[in-house]
Parts: C-alpha cells; structure tokens; sequence
C-alpha cells in the first residue's frame, strides 16, 4: 500500500533558494531528456527509454558545464526522469497528448521517494535530502 502525505510548510530564505535550484534542476533535467527523446525519434526513429536516459544523466553531470546539477539532491532530478517515461507511456497508450516542456513561470514540483526523506514525529519536522530539516503545519490529510 502506498501512502501519500499533504503538508504545508514555510522554508526559511536559505531553504526557498535551495527549493528553488530543486525545482529548476528538475526542470532542466525533464527538458534535457524530453530534447533527447525526441530527436532521437525524429533523426532515427528511435526510442530512448528511462535507463538510457538514466545513463545519460550520470554522464551529464560528469560535463563541467553542468556540474552545478550535482548541488542538489539526485532523488527528484531521478524522478523527472520517471514522470517524462510514465508521460511517453501515456502517450503511446493513448491516454494522453506528447508531452511538453516544462517552462519556469508554471507550478513548480519535486518528488522525494521514501529513501530520500525522514519524518520526524516527535518534533513534526521533515527532514529533506539535501535541504535539511522543515519545520512543518500538518494539514491533517493523508491520501493512500
């Protein structure tokens, strides 16, 4: 069974900019891999799938000029890389239109897996990877 959580919780200045980079590596990565696949089938016809473009972005943040993706965490950057494939399969089944890019001025997400986080009951903090500990309101929702 999985369970999800709602919180709402308000970062300090230190914490909103390192949000931010979160949020715009995220972007850059599902950008980076949704050229990738793309041209690919439009030069070759091909299909790339998650662990080649997993791959790649091992490569990528080998690259000087994208080194900066390795000052964040690289749980979310992995998740876009599953939410672009989990776009193509909707796709190609036909459940939805090809997927786009994602622009700056639209909501922002990222997504931690269960390895990448820690909630703390006792203190009702969440501490994040790479962001440290979130003083947090608990909304009283839980999804499952």
């Amino acid at each position: 069974m999985k369970t999800r959580y709602r919180f709402r919780f308000y970062p300090t200045d230190t914490q909103a900019q390192e949000l931010s980079k979160v949020f715009g590596c995220c972007r850059y990565v599902y950008n980076w891999a949704l050229h990738l696949r793309s041209e690919a089938w439009r030069t070759e016809q091909k299909r790339v799938s998650y662990n080649d473009t997993s791959a790649l972005l091992t490569n990528l943040k080998k690259q000087e000029e994208t080194k900066w993706l390795n000052d964040v965490s690289c749980v979310p950057t992995q998740q876009s890389l599953r939410h672009l494939q989990t776009a193509f399969l909707n796709f190609w089944a036909k459940r939805g239109r090809y997927p786009t890019y994602k622009k700056k001025r639209n909501r922002q997400s990222a997504e931690y897996t269960c390895s990448a986080f820690k909630w703390d009951q006792l203190n009702k903090n969440l501490v994040l990877s790479g962001l440290g500990r979130l003083h947090i309101l608990h909304d009283g929702y839980v999804y499952e």
